[in-house]
Formats: C-alpha cells, sequence, structure tokens
C-alpha cells in the first residue's frame, strides 16, 4: 500500500510508556495518522485493559485505544527492562510517557540519557500538574485535575454538586495538546535536527476550556458558574421539551438566525420584539425567550421540530445517545464508526479519525494486540536480539509474549 496511505506520520517511530488513558490516547492518534507504536507495558498488561466493558475475556476499549501499536511485555522494575526499553527508545523519534514527574529519571530514563545516543528524540510527558511547580509531585487522574482546572465547577445544574461528563474528558483533551506538541516537534525537528521536550498537564488542559472566564475574572470580577443546560451568554440556546418526551437542542444564537427561528414558529412579532430584538437583550430576557420558545417545541414531536428548523437553516439536534449514533446514516458516511477486523471478535466498531486529511489520511491497520503479542518480533527486529536471548529474557520473567493471535473466522 502507498505509504501516503498511512498517514503523514509514515516512517516515525514512537514508544509509548504509559498508562490508563491520556498517554495511551496520544500515541493512538499518532498511530492513526501512521506512526509505528511501540507500546511498553508490564507483563500483566496495562490497566486500560481492564477499563470499559469486555466481551468474554477480551476488552472492547482496550481494542480501540491500543490500536495501531505493536505490544511488548516488559518489566521495567529489572535492569534488564530498562536498558531494554532504552534500546527501543534510541530506535524512535517520539517516547510518551504518563509517569509522576520524576518516576521516568528515577528509572534511568530521563530526557538526557535518552537524548545521549539519539538527539532528535521527542520526549512527550503528560502529568496531572506538569513536570514544574509547587504542586508538579501530586498524583493527578483526569477526574482530579478536571477539579482543579475549574472545568468540573462548570459542570450541572447551578443549585445541584458539579456533575461530572461521563467520559475521560480532560485525559483525551491532554492526549490532543500532546499529540499536537509532538507532531510540531517534529516539524521543527526537520529545521534544527534536535529533539526537545513536551510538558503538557492535566489540569492546564481543562482550564484551558475556560479561555472566556479568565479575562472576564480579571477585567470584571466574575466568577463563572455551573449554567446547567444554557449556555451562558447566549439566547437562545438551551433543551427544551417535545412533545413526545425528548429535549431538542436549538441554538438561535446570532439575530439573523433568531429572526428565521421567530418565522419557522410561526411568531415572526417576537423578533420585532424589543426584549428579544438583539442578543444581549435576549441574555437578559433569557427566562421569557426560553418560555416562549418550550412552548414552541412541547406542542410539537422532535422529528417535526428537527425538520422544520433543517428547513429553516436554525441549528438544533436531539440529545443523541450511542444507540442513535449507529441508527444514524451521517455517522457512517462520514467515518465517525468505522469497523476493523478483530482475530477473536471477527470485528469490532470503533470511533474513527477525525481529522480527515484528503492526501495522507492515516489508517486503523490492526486493533489493539494482545499483551505481549509483539514482544518477539520487537526484540528481534528492532533491538537486534537473537532468538536464544529472548529465550533466556522471557524464562526470567523480565519480558513476557503471548501467542500471535489468530485470525478470527
Amino acid at each position: 500500500m502507498n505509504s501516503e496511505l498511512f498517514g503523514p506520520l509514515a516512517g516515525r517511530r514512537v514508544l509509548e510508556l504509559c498508562s490508563t488513558v491520556a498517554g495511551p490516547a496520544c500515541a493512538r492518534l499518532l498511530g492513526d495518522y501512521g506512526a509505528e507504536v511501540f507500546k511498553i507495558e508490564p507483563l500483566e498488561g496495562d490497566m486500560v485493559r481492564h477499563m470499559g466493558l469486555h466481551e468474554g475475556d477480551v476488552s472492547l476499549y482496550a481494542a480501540s485505544i491500543l490500536r495501531n501499536k505493536r505490544s511488548i511485555a516488559i518489566d521495567l522494575r529489572t535492569e534488564e527492562g530498562r536498558a531494554l526499553a532504552l534500546a527501543i527508545a534510541a530506535r524512535c523519534d517520539v517516547v510518551v510517557e504518563n509517569f509522576r514527574p520524576g518516576k521516568l529519571e528515577a528509572m534511568g530514563l530521563g530526557y538526557d540519557v535518552l537524548s545521549r545516543g539519539n538527539p532528535g528524540v521527542v520526549l512527550v510527558r503528560i502529568s496531572g500538574y506538569g513536570q514544574t511547580g509547587p504542586n508538579s509531585y501530586r498524583p493527578g487522574y483526569g477526574t482530579i485535575c478536571e477539579a482543579y482546572g475549574g472545568l468540573r465547577q462548570l459542570c450541572g445544574e447551578p443549585d445541584q454538586l458539579p456533575a461530572r461528563v461521563s467520559v475521560a474528558l480532560t485525559d483525551y483533551l491532554a492526549a490532543l495538546y500532546a499529540a499536537l506538541g509532538a507532531s510540531l516537534a517534529l516539524l521543527e525537528r526537520e529545521r534544527s535536527g534536535k529533539g526537545q521536550v513536551i510538558d503538557v498537564s492535566l489540569f492546564e488542559a481543562a482550564f484551558s476550556l475556560l479561555e472566556p472566564d479568565v479575562p472576564a475574572y480579571d477585567r470584571l470580577g466574575v466568577v463563572a458558574n455551573r449554567a446547567g443546560s444554557r449556555a451562558p451568554g447566549l439566547a437562545p440556546n438551551n433543551l427544551y421539551p417535545t412533545r413526545d418526551g425528548n429535549h431538542v437542542l436549538i441554538a438561535a444564537n446570532n439575530d439573523a438566525i433568531f429572526a428565521r427561528f421567530c418565522d419557522a414558529m410561526n411568531r415572526p412579532e417576537l423578533a420585532r420584539d424589543p426584549r428579544f430584538t438583539a442578543l444581549r437583550s435576549r441574555v437578559a430576557n433569557v427566562d421569557a425567550i426560553d418560555e416562549e420558545v418550550g412552548r414552541w417545541t412541547a406542542s410539537l414531536d422532535s422529528a417535526e421540530i428537527i425538520r422544520v428548523l433543517d428547513e429553516a437553516s436554525v441549528p438544533s439536534s436531539l440529545c443523541y445517545t450511542v444507540a442513535d449514533a449507529f441508527a444514524d446514516r451521517h455517522f457512517h458516511e462520514r467515518g465517525a464508526i468505522v469497523r476493523h477486523a478483530h482475530p477473536r471478535l471477527g470485528e469490532v466498531a470503533m470511533t474513527g479519525l477525525v481529522a480527515k486529511l484528503s492526501r495522507t489520511p492515516g489508517a486503523i491497520r490492526r486493533t489493539g494486540p494482545e499483551v505481549g503479542q509483539d514482544t518477539r518480533e520487537v526484540l528481534r527486529e528492532v533491538v537486534g536480539l537473537d532468538e536464544e536471548r529472548i529465550d533466556r529474557l522471557l524464562n526470567d520473567r523480565v519480558v513476557a509474549a503471548s501467542p500471535p493471535a489468530q485470525e478470527a473466522r
């Protein structure tokens, strides 16, 4: 296959020294766009394999987040294991790690060591609070750091406890920043020939979403808080009840869209009402406009509302579940849901690639491997060990290997 089809990072090698979500998601992004990713995980496997649901003993989450990777099971607590990791890193363009700051150095794998024989290596470091600062020592998962970063305080209804979005939002956002940083560093390396360190913290990834709130507090002393289903500073922009028991999200934000929306409701006079003529006046009278909109939506079924608003070019949507997404042709035609062959499940559905490059689009080349599925192959082909040495490492439990998965019938 033409290497361009694999993506813009084809020919690059990435070593993943990560667990759980943010680090593996970063390396998965790099793998999706063509990089060859070597994942070193403990002999018992990455914890992410125990997260989410399973079909039998197959982790459905791991089938996706570990896709496009080669698994090498190495005990990094051993001196030989760390030497093997260093040998693989020496042959890689990027190393991604998400240990607590200081642990990589304690293992003898800090950037000074990695770059000594590989000055072009890019080290991507993902941690809760960053590599510097008074809180850098603290352990931090995504949920903890979205609280510290101010994001959790903005989620939910104003009169209730801050709510959690039921996905690893902060981890995936940090993964995006980390993958961007790695890509930028590789681009800069073409000019300088030198690598560098990318420092991404989970709390800063969460805090970055508060972009409008930071200057508002600085200049006006306004502390952003939970707004429930409404979008602060926009109106009408809310969830509204439908006759058939659903809720529809309508965002008639600017004045031109609002005028079209009023026509679609057969209420053109609302666009001339002094309370609603301009966005700022609608925000000041948000309860009144929401009452008018809610009265209209409650008189119609959800499908009819969507049809009417589509014809009027007013942005709207039902609140989809994953089942709704599977039933919607647009998700499949866009490649938001894709199916890929799995050696034990036959095939498995997963989310597709989001950034769609026209010439070098990237691809899902394989689903997540079994623990240590590629240990022998990588140690032989990449590190250059012979079978006798590999067998000794296996016997000494420095590494572990599972047999190559047989393709499902």
